[in-house]
């Protein structure tokens, strides 16, 4: 009775349809034998839904609780739902080590799936975060039984967010570490420890070096997380058989991708789209204005997901028309994002066309339409106290996302360039990018690039940034030493109001975002000792620093 209310409550309030007639049963704790013996502990929501397929999602976050839950929404609606732990957590035997086995465990569970007598070899799978990385593990091992995919906050390679700019994603990775080694407390000890504030974790996001802020934040070294310290390199050996891109191109079902403007994984995410499209695909993408643990995401991508995989799945076709109707139209194909300011938009494919647009850094800390001679602008970073981070792409979502940037902007160590109020309102849509000309010492440093929306009141939005790491040779200098640097940023859309500003900042860090640089070239864990430097940003004609978008 009280799941059945449980459903009923959860229909209502994420404007689910109905259920679909038929029952719902569950055998929990089933016992699937990977090919090296390990056990992974699986459960099964049946419908009896004649010829109904099969929803396999495969988690490191528990059976339990709201995957419970999660399981019967999905089994009420004609379709089997088969939820796995994970190897090393939750039950299943084995040691949990990221992304490592996902590719044959998944594949092994594919296999038990084709023994069980209500498998009709309809397969479809569905997940957020890291469920997206044992979906991609498997996909192009599936064959024709692979029907649909819905991806939410995922990518097929987690490597390039870790090191996102070849910097560090400090916040991120421990952030997630703590996150996991948390998930066996007590409810009310957890509880407690969030509403304190997590002070262990801000303590080890903030220690030195790297390679002890695991024992400080959690209380044990984290082998991944050493790991990650380790393993910077993008062709490292380690990342071989823990990246999937090479096999998203050989996907033909039809995928869903759902993601948020201030997500972790969306720039890495859209490279996935990419590919897809690239080899003929047409994968439907929404994006909304949504972080990678926002409340409204779940709501959407329950609805959107249900409504993409009814429309696809053997059983579930009962509950298609009546999701489409409570949706926002799931489609084979096309693009749905949410522009800021304005609301949704349907497109026909990613990156959206449109007019090229570019504004340019200028002396004094103006923005304009082109560049200006005048002295370089300059800051001192200091690694001993780092340029801190601001909202944004974040693990947490009680810390990310839009927020108002004055206080990190009244510091020293932040360059501000800001427009002139905009006359009519400008769409900036698409992909976001900065080149920054830059003399830095010493010649190990960050570059940080951030657009802001300034709004009459003075308050400064965040919409989009993005980090370099600079190592000598990795981009080319001019004869007076100063670094072309280019920072890809994260894509956006977004609606600038009449009367509102556009604004640029340009630090040498964020910091815990990413770890912070030392400025030696020590290796990422072990380093301690923090050298500072000054930087200067040129804007001149030879020299121009900018920012381009596409108009929409």
């Amino acid at each position: 009775m009280l799941a059945q209310v449980a459903t009923f409550a959860a229909t209502r309030a994420l404007r689910l349809p109905p259920a679909v007639s038929g029952k719902v049963s569950y055998r929990r704790h089933q016992r699937v034998r990977a090919r090296d013996g390990v056990i992974l502990m699986t459960d099964h929501y049946a419908t009896d839904v004649p010829g109904a397929g099969t929803v396999l999602i495969r988690t490191p976050y528990g059976r339990g609780g709201p995957v419970t839950l999660f399981g019967r929404l999905i089994a009420e609606r004609g379709l089997h739902t088969v939820i796995q732990s994970c190897r090393g957590t939750y039950g299943s035997g084995g040691t949990f080590d990221p992304m490592r086995h996902e590719r044959t465990d998944g594949i092994d569970t594919v296999d038990w799936l084709r023994r069980q007598p209500w498998y009709n070899g309809d397969l479809a799978m569905f997940g957020s975060s890291y469920q997206g990385f044992a979906e991609w593990a498997v996909a192009p091992y599936v064959g024709d039984e692979l029907r649909a995919m819905v991806l939410v906050c995922t990518t097929s390679s987690a490597r390039d967010s870790t090191y996102a700019g070849e910097a560090f994603s400090l916040d991120t990775v421990l952030t997630w570490a703590e996150l996991l080694s948390a998930e066996g407390q007590p409810f009310f000890t957890r509880q407690r420890e969030l509403k304190r504030g997590q002070p262990r974790l801000l303590r080890g996001l903030a220690t030195l070096p790297l390679d002890t802020a695991d024992r400080v934040a959690v209380g044990t070294a984290v082998p991944f997380y050493q790991d990650w310290l380790r393993e910077v390199e993008p062709e490292a050996a380690y990342w071989a058989d823990r990246v999937f891109d090479d096999g998203v191109a050989t996907v033909r079902a039809p995928i869903a991708m759902i993601t948020g403007w201030h997500d972790i994984f969306l720039p890495a995410q859209l490279r996935d789209y990419a590919a897809l499209t690239a080899a003929g695909a047409e994968p439907y993408l929404m994006i909304g204005p949504w972080t990678h643990g926002s409340p409204g995401l779940f709501g959407a991508w329950m609805r959107e997901g249900l409504a993409f995989l009814c429309d696809r799945m053997p059983g579930g076709t009962d509950a298609a028309a009546t999701l489409r109707r409570s949706a926002t139209a799931p489609r084979p194909g096309g693009v749905h994002l949410h522009v800021a300011n304005d609301g949704w938009r349907s497109l026909p494919s990613w990156p959206p066309p449109g007019t090229p647009g570019e504004i340019f850094l200028h002396p004094g800390g103006g923005l304009g339409g082109g560049p200006a001679s005048g002295e370089p602008s300059a800051f001192y970073y200091d690694p001993a106290d780092p340029t801190p981070s601001l909202g944004g792409a974040v693990l947490a979502a009680n810390k990310a996302g839009r927020v108002d940037n004055r206080p990190v902007e009244e510091r020293p160590d932040v360059l501000l360039f800001t427009g002139e109020p905009l006359e009519t309102p400008l769409d900036v849509l698409g992909e976001v990018s900065a080149t920054i000309h830059l003399h830095g010492e010493p010649e190990f440093f960050d570059v940080f690039v951030r657009l802001c929306d300034v709004d009459p009141r003075g308050r400064s939005w965040n919409v989009c940034d993005g980090l370099v790491r600079v190592v000598p040779g990795r981009f080319p200098r001019d004869a007076d030493g100063v670094t072309r640097v280019p920072v890809p940023m994260y894509p956006t859309a977004y609606r600038f109001r009449p009367g509102h500003r556009m604004r640029v900042q340009v630090a040498g860090g964020a910091h815990p975002r990413w770890a912070r640089n030392p400025g030696t070239g020590e290796p990422l864990g072990s380093a301690v000792a923090l050298r500072g430097g000054r930087r200067w940003v040129f804007h001149d004609a030879a020299r121009p620093s900018s920012l381009r978008f596409t108009i929409g």
